[in-house]
């Protein structure tokens, strides 16, 4: 088997590992983390040879923009508390304290290198969080932080990452400049994020096409990144603003077809990358293996305390971050954005998984000094970052489904109907109001008017069947039953007509663009 061979068995796995993991009520990232060190274990199976500076700015840029997708700005800005204890606080202790744990049982680490091992570790993995949580009917709120710490955390680990690792490298330090660093990184991520958000948002209404629109954000993630790095700024940052301008400010509303074909796109996208991504970390655990050759009782106990600080410090640090934010966030209404019980703190604790930027992170850790010696103790710190990854990402990605069920925390249904009831209202307003605008205008018959008003309403309730009352609700459902055999109806004389244009397409003469042209115009017909 050769790499291009194996690309495709990930490839493969990712798209099967879905409806499998929904079978088995298993996170299909897990389960492409364990296809990954089978294939790791096989022997015919090739060691991946991808350069580890190649990883992040290849995998991580669509992964970020199809999260960011599923959120808000809204989102961010009403857990922004929350998200920066965890993004931001978190990181900065968990690296401190996996730093002097690291240095005190490690033989002969330096201080530096273990700063670069407790930032390569901190950062709970967004894909993973997203991922695994999102499947399990977790209240929106859990959910919020966990994707805001997930995709926030990266820029804090990275920088300290580089400023430990320049520090090791170099043999000196200055935190000035290390400050200097972080803030000038977060400064030029911001203006090259909303700069290419801004530039995208006005390329997008000249494209006027939706093919072209969505080759453009596919893009825009890649093109931020690399602009950002290349300008020593933060590229996962970059990423987010860009995605965040994009959603806020790029989202037309009459645009049906942008809309749907680029969610159908990006879920693609979202599918194969996130299951290569995981299915990389498996096939890396060669490396762990060859390092700890000779060696596997001492690493292992060097792995199994760091993979202990590291559960340890999260639970600890949530348990008073939680009771916090409530204070803070008790004087402003925000409660219902926050953990509520001491379940729910347990599962955002249980749900830090790290992964694919530790994986990168690991994987860069030069093999020299500027002195032309060997890193200090690279082997040992990369042993130990595989550990903690699969510790968290296999036994916690695997456990998370039980203990949420086990401790019962699950979306409050009965909000959410709340609230689609409210934007079905909304949604009927809006359709009532502009009647009104047009009647105003145009002169329309008795009968149509009544017709469109009748419809207006129909708007609402197909949204949210309860707001009508017992007798419309009735009617409703008669029309409704109507409708429903004259779709069908509809479905199966269209569905002849594109077998009749189809077959056209093999006749002797056909031309295949007028045929593909008349199919496009039966599909969308079909949609309506």
């Amino acid at each position: 088997m050769d790499q291009l061979a194996l690309l495709f068995v990930l490839l493969l796995g990712a798209v099967i590992s879905v409806p499998v993991g929904d079978r088995f009520g298993l996170p299909a990232p897990v389960l492409m983390t364990l296809l990954g060190i089978v294939l790791a274990l096989l022997e015919f199976v090739p060691n991946v040879e991808i350069p580890p500076e190649l990883i992040l700015p290849l995998l991580l840029p669509p992964l970020l923009y199809a999260a960011v997708r599923r959120t808000s700005w809204r989102q961010f800005a009403a857990n922004l508390r929350p998200i920066f204890l965890l993004a931001v606080a978190l990181v900065f202790v968990t690296t401190l304290c996996v730093a002097a744990v690291a240095h005190a049982i490690v033989p002969g680490l330096p201080l530096a290198a273990a700063v670069a091992l407790g930032a390569l570790v901190a950062p709970p993995d967004p894909v993973a969080a997203t991922a695994v949580a999102g499947q399990l009917g977790l209240p929106r709120r859990l959910v919020s932080i966990l994707e805001g710490e997930g995709l926030f955390n990266d820029v804090t680990a990275i920088v300290l990452y580089h400023v430990a690792i320049a520090a090791a490298v170099s043999g000196t330090f200055s935190p000035w400049e290390a400050g200097l660093d972080l803030v000038l990184s977060a400064v030029v991520a911001l203006a090259v994020g909303l700069a290419l958000g801004w530039g995208a948002n006005k390329l997008m209404d000249l494209l006027g096409d939706a093919t072209l629109q969505i080759s453009l954000t596919l893009l825009v993630p890649y093109a931020s990144y690399v602009l950002a790095e290349e300008l020593h700024g933060s590229g996962v940052l970059a990423v987010l603003v860009t995605a965040l301008f994009l959603a806020e400010y790029a989202t037309d509303a009459d645009d049906v077809m942008m809309r749907l074909a680029g969610h159908t796109f990006w879920d693609i996208v979202d599918t194969l990358v996130t299951g290569v991504a995981f299915g990389l970390i498996g096939l890396e655990l060669h490396i762990a293996v060859r390092t700890a050759s000779g060696r596997w009782g001492e690493m292992l106990g060097w792995a199994a305390t760091v993979v202990g600080v590291v559960v340890a410090v999260r639970l600890l640090w949530l348990l008073p971050a939680t009771w916090l934010t409530k204070r803070m966030h008790a004087r402003r209404d925000y409660d219902e954005e926050i953990p509520t019980s001491w379940r729910e703190t347990v599962v955002m604790w249980w749900s830090g998984m790290r992964g694919v930027a530790s994986v990168a992170l690991a994987l860069a850790v030069p093999l020299e000094t500027d002195s032309g010696a060997p890193f200090p103790d690279r082997d040992e710190i990369v042993f130990i970052a595989f550990g903690v990854i699969m510790a968290t990402l296999v036994l916690q990605g695997l456990t998370l489904p039980w203990l949420v069920k086990r401790l019962g925390v699950r979306a409050d249904s009965d909000q959410e109907k709340e609230f689609e009831k409210q934007l079905a209202v909304r949604a009927a307003k809006a359709a009532k109001r502009r009647l009104r605008e047009i009647e105003d205008v145009e002169d329309l018959p008795e009968d149509l008017a009544e017709q469109m008003l009748r419809r207006a309403f129909e708007i609402g309730v197909r949204i949210s069947p309860d707001l009508g009352e017992e007798e419309r609700r009735e009617a409703h459902q008669q029309r409704a039953r109507r409708l429903k055999r004259v779709r069908r109806i509809q479905s199966e004389l269209l569905s002849a007509a594109r077998h009749e244009v189809l077959a056209a397409r093999s006749e002797p003469g056909a031309d295949p663009e007028v045929v593909d042209r008349v199919l496009r115009h039966l599909d969308v017909r079909s949609l309506r």
